[in-house]
């Protein structure tokens, strides 16, 4: 019988061909996704290169080797900027006030603005050509309430310093804004001066001596911050309701040591100097050093006001790193304070290390601290000095001051500051001051004499090269500073910080 030639292959064959033909597509596909993942997803628009010209120098076919600029590279600070309902304009005109290209600024609204808050600030930094060019703005899109008397605002920190270190690794420096506040120096000032300091230090006020003990009579309210239970609402309520108080106390504790921002007059004090009234007008400047002959009058917990009669003399308190122009009349004994320190989290300059102690750290005293403090009233005050103090790793490296100015009243609470504070805060020598109205006649000033900011513009700098009414609409090097009266101030305003006579280092977390 005659085999039929068209007869199918034996099955033996025909799978034999079948596997050739899934190798050979499986390695062609192989092949293809191979290619694909070798090509990365569509990057990110690139950093503009006139900004950070720098950056280009880590390629390593293009690494110069050139000797460094004797200049420091500037350094970089992370900014949250913090606001609530109505407060978009404010946020807008604070970070116009202290923005550069070598920042990052995260801008917060609370759950009490709405959301078309949020989305006017994300399309007005969309809008912006320097904002997309140096791609260091961005918007937080879940919020979460902020009540100043609880712990939520401590938690609001915390969650705006963690997106930050998500976000860039370049910054070296924390610090934490309300829409309240405003700077005192040009962002090239700032970066100039911090460009020569060590990157590990903190700039938090602080002091243990809050009045729990001897002194409890004199300074109540600082006891009254640390004993009573609270909860705060913001914590786990999505609408706005009451801080809720507890009608129990609870005792101090002794695992740590408590240290707190302190306000107004009373604490940390370098001494106490007792001035006789003359029969004429005298004025007399006193300095941190000048006080060193009073040491041992020891705290000053009154008023630092007093009308003098005949032979009476009062007391007059020196801070330890604020100085005082004490002006004796006839009448009366004048006392103005050159610079105060603010309560709250935004009285911090906080090194990124500390930043990532608490956010990354594998020490356990930021947790505790922070489940401590979780049901104390105004727990921002507390937490950054507490936990700076207690830790070997970083209790050398903190600044009594938070170079911030502020004024007081007599119930020691922070007043809006005025166009007749002006004058002080310039001499203050501080980097930021709080707190002012929504366009108090006194930020047009500061905008116009300290920053020469126009409306709606950003502060000129070293890195806008454009002409005098445009001056940032045509940008340069971002690591070119051009510092100017604000940055003689404040160094030496830090320079008297950081000598103090030689005591520095002893000024450093005292247990009072």
């Amino acid at each position: 019988m005659q085999q039929n030639p068209h007869h199918p292959p034996p099955p033996a064959a025909a799978r034999t061909a079948t596997l050739y033909c899934m190798l050979a597509t499986s390695l062609f596909s192989l092949l293809f996704l191979l290619s694909l993942s070798s090509s990365s997803p569509a990057p990110p628009p690139p950093l503009d290169p006139h900004l950070f010209p720098h950056r280009l120098l880590l390629i390593p076919h293009l690494a110069s080797t050139a000797a460094p600029p004797s200049p420091p590279i500037p350094p970089s600070i992370g900014y949250l900027i913090s606001g609530s309902n109505g407060d978009p304009g404010r946020i807008l005109r604070l970070l116009l006030a202290v923005y550069h290209p070598r920042n990052h600024y995260l801008l917060h609204l609370d759950l009490s603005a709405p959301q078309a808050d949020r989305d006017f600030l994300a399309l007005t930094i969309h809008s912006s050509p320097i904002f997309r060019a140096a791609q260091n703005v961005n918007v937080i899109g879940k919020s979460d309430f902020a009540y100043p008397k609880g712990s939520s605002p401590l938690s609001s920190a915390l969650h705006g310093a963690s997106i930050l270190l998500r976000i860039s690794k370049n910054w070296d420096w924390f610090i934490s804004l309300s829409a309240s506040d405003y700077p005192l120096v040009t962002q090239d000032d700032l970066l100039h001066i911090l460009s020569y300091l060590p990157r590990d230090l903190n700039f938090v006020n602080h002091t243990s001596y809050i009045g729990w003990r001897e002194y409890e009579h004199a300074i109540p309210s600082q006891s009254r911050k640390l004993k009573p239970i609270i909860v705060d609402p913001g914590l786990y309520l999505l609408e706005k309701s009451e801080v809720y108080y507890a009608t129990q106390k609870r005792e101090l504790p002794n695992a740590f040591r408590l240290f707190m921002v302190w306000t107004g007059f009373g604490e940390s004090w370098l001494g106490s100097v007792g001035l006789q009234q003359h029969s004429s007008s005298a004025r007399a400047h006193l300095s941190p050093s000048a006080s060193n002959a009073a040491l041992a009058c020891g705290h000053c917990p009154g008023s630092l006001l007093a009308d003098q009669n005949g032979s009476e003399r009062t007391r007059a308190c020196v801070s330890v790193f604020d100085m005082w122009d004490i002006a004796a009349t006839e009448n009366s004994l004048h006392l103005s304070s050159h610079s105060f320190p603010l309560k709250g989290s935004s009285s911090a300059v906080l090194s990124r290390e500390v930043v990532e102690f608490c956010i990354l750290g594998t020490d356990n005293l930021p947790r505790t601290l922070l489940m401590y403090l979780s049901n104390m009233p105004s727990s921002a005050s507390v937490y950054f000095p507490t936990l700076i103090c207690n830790s070997q790793q970083f209790n050398r490296t903190i600044i009594n001051h938070s170079l911030q100015f502020a004024s007081f009243d007599a119930k020691q609470r922070p007043r809006n500051l005025k166009s007749e504070d002006f004058h002080n805060m310039v001499r203050s020598g501080a980097a930021f001051a709080s707190p002012f109205l929504r366009d108090d006649p006194v930020l047009d000033r500061i905008d116009r004499e300290i920053l020469s900011r126009s409306p709606g513009k950003p502060v000129p700098g070293g890195w806008c090269l454009g002409d005098s009414n445009n001056t940032c609409d045509v940008w340069g090097n971002a690591d070119i500073l051009r510092p100017g009266p604000g940055a003689r101030r404040l160094e030496k305003f830090v320079v008297n910080l950081l000598s103090v006579n030689g005591t520095f280092r002893s000024r450093q977390c005292i247990e009072e």
